[in-house]
């Protein structure tokens, strides 16, 4: 290393994604210049300036810009901050003969920021590595690969990249209706003629073009890959109705491709977030050739988790993807995103009905079919796959995260997959968004260098490898459960989730009869105790909705604590730490002036400031408490119980803080606002101001189940 100069190790580089080489990159004053490879022949072409939208998740442009910034550092100690202001801690290290000569690499984990981590040796950098879903991506001096993350994808266990990718095209796939769906087909270039390949199915309402470079490295790896757009969307023929055609489209999609030439019968499918929701209904199918699922950060069945989650009528989650949807046949990430329709103007625009053709200027498809199904009905009951668990079979590999706005649909598929003991059920849960695996920091809780991990992808793989091509590779004899514990900031594993040693603990709600805000005297007891008062009691306005956050994210809810209409219980101080871990929930007695209502739980981590980090929570609409196809109209004033389930969490609170628990009826970033009338919510009546109450007696002893490790 001592003779490398500076120029080489800030100038040229060879790129990998996803453990396949990628070509040469070399950084100019004036450009970057990528020499690539030939996607089929694998042939190292000539230098050509990198283009500005060049589909890598690495930041090839921001890592020219900061050269400087690099060159500059001293690549030691625990900490370095760069001139540009950012910071990397020291991270772990990788030993390997480099040269003749063993080398020893130190890896340095960039914080507040996407990871973008760098490889040292002798304080030169040799790496920058993106860890991703897709696949890590990584850039390296010529030599040094051996030094860097790029190692997971050495184990000989692991389908090697060792081909081209031969792109077949665009077929038009017809479904049991006529209707024919655009499908693309990458195969393994190099392949003995007439080999029987396993099938890696996507299917996209997103347009398959967008991630089709990711999904051809599986290709380089040795399977068929079939890309597929739903119908509905960019090139399929047919209508988007969200959720109602994906588990039969999936099992056509799947005879279409057991009767290829190529195929040798067993396929799997991959998906995250809408994409999840789609292998998850596709498993409810039962398909005989599905034999592996990859399901990260799934959406749920619509009354779980999107369009009426809870039973209640989602807003801005629902809203900016069904608008980003509607505009045309392909999706608008301007919309998505919150950038060109304003989430508060879009929640709070009237009637509901017409939303669309305020927001986009047009009416949407999809929001007048669910505006026309009320109540839970045939048309919701072939779009919630859980209905189906019985006939799931394959082998489904669950990702998701304590951030990832879908956690609800994540709980929904794993107590279907628990319910039904499906074989070989895996999952894996970490300090993830809902784009997982991507950063160390998020607002302002941090963890380990380690919540962002190497293997991300290598495991997917993995998956894939055992259930599809039969490699022994002992994925399924590793523990059930793996899990990231936020606060002690360390990995765990366990035999199932929710954790087998976790103990069911109940945490009882208590006043004085006055709970009303922080500054209440509202408590949270482990144990029943004779209380002061019966019941807490406050007046909702739905004119006058909370507006806390609606993500799913470490959100300071002190100043929301304020509020007379929230119900806050906290504990003593803790004298020692309290990890809980696993699947939530709350069992509360509770009476209405109206005939309808909703009601808000949340569980958070008070410090000793009194910032009160949201944890988890959850919404429910109270006409649906005997079940969604039993809907009851309350009678007012009468007690009714209700079982709410609240996101899994895996969280210590260190000695010094509390546990709160907060009780309201809005979070309109979340669902519109409940009128109370217990009408049509797509007819916007008129709403109507109620009082609630919340008992905590012997007879009505209200609680929040906390399952406690150790």
């Amino acid at each position: 290393m001592a003779e490398m100069t500076r120029e080489r190790w800030t100038s040229s580089y060879k790129l990998y994604a996803a453990g396949v080489y990628e070509g040469k990159i070399r950084f100019t004053e004036s450009a970057i210049l990528h020499a690539k490879v030939d996607p089929r022949r694998r042939t190292q072409m000539q230098e050509n300036v990198l283009a500005e939208q060049a589909g890598y998740i690495l930041p090839l442009h921001k890592i020219k810009e900061n050269q400087s910034h690099y060159a500059a550092a001293e690549w030691q100690g625990d900490a370095v901050t760069l001139g540009n202001g950012e910071l990397y801690l020291k991270h772990i290290q990788y030993t390997a003969e480099v040269e003749g000569k063993e080398v020893t690499s130190q890896v340095w984990a960039l914080r507040k920021d996407t990871a973008l981590d760098i490889v040292t040796v002798d304080g030169c950098i040799v790496a920058f590595v993106a860890p991703n879903r897709y696949g890590m991506e990584v850039l390296v001096v010529d030599g040094y690969e051996s030094v860097t993350p790029l190692v997971e994808y050495r184990d000989p266990l692991l389908s090697a990249a060792q081909y081209g990718v031969d792109d077949l095209g665009t077929d038009l796939i017809p479904m049991r209706d006529g209707v024919r769906l655009a499908t693309d087909v990458y195969l393994p270039e190099g392949v003995a003629p007439g080999t029987k390949l396993p099938t890696i199915l996507i299917r996209t309402c997103y347009d398959r073009n967008l991630r089709k470079t990711f999904f051809k490295r599986w290709a380089n790896k040795g399977y068929a890959v079939v890309n597929q757009d739903v119908r509905g969307r960019a090139d399929s023929e047919g209508e988007l109705v969200p959720f109602y055609y994906e588990r039969d489209d999936s099992s056509d999609t799947i005879d279409w491709i057991v009767a290829q030439e190529w195929s040798d019968g067993n396929v799997g499918m991959w998906g995250a977030s809408y994409l999840g929701y789609v292998v998850t209904a596709a498993a409810t199918s039962g398909h005989p050739n599905l034999k592996a699922v990859v399901n990260e950060v799934n959406v749920g069945s619509p009354f779980v988790d999107t369009v009426r989650k809870g039973g209640t009528v989602c807003s801005w989650p629902l809203l900016c993807w069904t608008l980003a949807q509607s505009v045309g046949t392909r999706t608008d990430f301007d919309i998505f995103g919150g950038r060109t329709v304003s989430p508060e103007k879009a929640v709070a625009a009237r009637p509901i009905r017409e939303i669309p053709q305020q927001m986009i200027g047009k009416a949407s498809g999809p929001w007048d079919i669910w505006a026309e199904h009320p109540e839970y009905d045939d048309f919701w009951r072939n779009c919630t796959y859980s209905e189906r668990g019985d006939q799931v079979k394959a082998p489904m590999f669950v990702i998701s995260g304590w951030y990832d706005g879908d956690s609800a649909g994540v709980s929904e598929t794993w107590r279907m997959l628990t319910k039904h003991d499906v074989p070989n059920r895996k999952i894996w849960l970490g300090p993830w968004e809902h784009g997982p695996n991507r950063a160390r920091d998020l607002l302002d809780t941090s963890f380990g260098n380690d919540a962002v991990v190497y293997n991300y992808d290598v495991n997917v793989l993995r998956w894939f490898d055992r259930f599809l091509k039969g490699v022994a590779n002992g994925i399924e004899q590793e523990p059930r459960a793996s899990y990231y514990v936020v606060g002690t900031n360390e990995w765990r594993t366990s035999d199932d989730w929710t954790p087998s040693e976790a103990t069911a603990t109940k945490w009882y709600l208590g006043s004085g009869g006055r709970a009303n805000s922080s500054l209440g005297d509202g408590v949270l007891t482990l144990g029943a105790q004779a209380q002061q008062a019966e019941s807490d009691a406050y007046v909702y306005n739905p004119e006058e909705p909370v507006a806390d956050s609606g993500e799913r994210e470490p959100e300071n809810m002190r100043r929301h604590e304020l509020r007379s209409d929230i119900l806050v219980y906290t504990s003593e101080v803790l004298a020692e730490a309290v990890t809980v871990a696993g699947e939530l929930s709350c069992e509360l007695y509770a009476s209405s002036t109206g005939v309808d209502t909703d009601w808000v739980v949340t569980l958070s981590d008070v410090d000793p400031q009194g910032n009160s980090i949201k944890l988890s929570n959850y919404i429910v609409r109270a006409k649906y408490r005997n079940g969604l196809d039993a809907p009851e109209l309350l009678t007012p004033g009468q007690v009714e119980k209700y079982t709410i389930f609240i996101q899994n969490i895996a969280h210590t609170f260190p000695r010094g803080h509390r546990l709160r628990f907060t009780v309201t009826s809005s979070s309109k970033m979340i669902a519109f606002p409940n009128t109370n009338t217990g009408l049509n919510p797509y007819e916007d009546p008129q709403p109507v101001v109620v009082t609630q109450k919340i008992y905590h007696s012997e007879a009505y002893p209200s609680h929040v189940k906390l399952p406690i490790l150790g």
